[in-house]
């Protein structure tokens, strides 16, 4: 007769339950990570040059703080020549310059390849400067209309009480000129504009996120798969550096996403992914395949979000658009826009952050090498996988006195 076999194990209600209901709580977490920012967005004090006469640039700051409600801070330059420098230094989003006379046309400066969204809000103000010049000269109007009816008026008086008194005029008088309103046209320029291959800017947008999830995937699979903390870090270098190849040869040579030098975009999208695979492996060395986790956390749902890749830093909540520079997202997004069309731009502080990311990654790698459980290796393997470099493959190690005394 056959044995009757167990009927499987089961997974209790409760469990069951309580595992959805995490689940549930997690892609919220995601939803609210990701839409946060776009439904928060509001711009704040965005900088925009200004340039012009005392009284004229007062009126300007004055009709700005009424309508702009904070989102602009207006910065006075010199001239056309400093608006347009801090704009090419992004030390400001556009400008406003003022003529000298009344009578003479304002330009607005605007940088599309900074912010489309600015650019637009800039050119909604060039309109309502527009509208407001056309109101006050039309408010003139009646004024001059009067002093043209009371010089008619003169005119005629005068004409009569000469004929009068029998004294023709020597000439008749000429008819009143209606004065005419003089044509003042408020003109926007692009200093900076988009590339004809990403008009919209959305090639540049959309590059992020893959770069981003391209760092979090090299960090994990390197993580899982790799035996050695030396062996991590030297896999995640040679990844790091033919990913950027790759990814500017296609963001570059292919959508015409990115502009610039090619070789310093593909260093600074290597740079970035480095950033942040390095320190997947860092945090799994020290506390395990948890690690990896913490990693994924930390980039995709706190990092990425408060990048500022797709909007203005300006845009984000104060303090949280100036803390996602800090972080490896945020710092690829700003440095690769400058690269591609702010060359004059301090890109130093980007620089940095990744690079001080990447570096950290890599201590962490090495420091948790002797006590980590993470990965692919066990805390044996973790402790000696680099020390074995160069061992003869017959040479064995002698057993310890525990592993040579058997057990009864």
């Amino acid at each position: 007769m056959e044995p009757r076999t167990a009927p499987p194990r089961t997974t209790p209600f409760g469990r069951a339950i309580g595992i959805g209901a995490v689940l549930a709580l997690v892609v919220g977490i995601i939803v609210l990570a990701f839409a946060w920012p776009a439904v928060t967005a509001e711009p704040k004090d965005l900088p925009v040059a200004v340039a012009g006469p005392d009284a004229s640039v007062e009126q300007v700051e004055s009709r700005v703080a009424d309508q702009a409600e904070g989102a602009i801070a207006l910065e006075r330059v010199d001239d056309r020549d400093a608006a347009v420098a801090a704009i090419e230094q992004r030390e400001a989003y556009g400008a406003i310059i003022l003529g000298d006379a009344p009578t003479d046309a304002p330009e607005v400066l605007v940088a599309s390849a900074a912010s489309p969204a600015v650019a637009q809000m800039l050119r909604g103000m060039a309109a309502e400067l527009q509208q407001g010049i056309t109101d006050q000269m039309r408010e003139q109007l009646p004024t001059q209309l009067q002093s043209v009816l009371e010089e008619a008026v003169r005119t005629a008086v005068q004409a009569a009480l000469a004929q009068a008194s029998g004294q023709a005029p020597a000439t008749p008088p000429a008819a009143p000129s209606v004065p005419e309103l003089p044509s003042v046209t408020v003109t926007v320029t692009d200093v900076v504009p988009l590339a004809d291959t990403d008009p919209r800017g959305t090639g540049l947008t959309a590059a992020m996120f893959p770069i981003v999830l391209g760092g979090m995937l090299g960090g994990i699979v390197i993580s899982l798969t790799i035996i050695g903390a030396l062996r991590r870090i030297v896999a995640v270098l040679v990844y790091a550096v033919a990913a950027g190849l790759v990814l500017a040869g296609i963001l570059q040579g292919w959508f015409g996403a990115l502009q610039g030098e090619f070789w310093l975009n593909s260093a600074a999208i290597a740079l970035a992914l480095t950033a942040i695979a390095a320190p997947i492996i860092g945090f799994a060395a020290l506390i395990g395949r948890a690690g990896i986790a913490v990693g994924v956390v930390t980039f995709m749902l706190v990092a990425n979000p408060i990048s500022a890749a797709a909007i203005p830093v300006e845009f984000l909540p104060v303090p949280w658009g100036a803390v996602g520079q800090w972080f490896p997202p945020g710092a690829a997004a700003t440095l690769l826009r400058d690269l591609s069309y702010f060359p004059d731009a301090d890109m130093t502080f980007p620089w940095l952050v990744l690079a001080a990311w990447a570096l950290g990654g890599i201590l962490l790698a090495l420091l948790g090498h002797f006590r980590t459980a993470g990965g692919a290796e066990s805390d044996d393997e973790a402790a000696h996988a680099d020390d074995a470099v160069g061992e003869p493959a017959g040479e064995k190690a002698e057993p310890t006195d525990r592993e040579a005394t058997p057990v009864a």
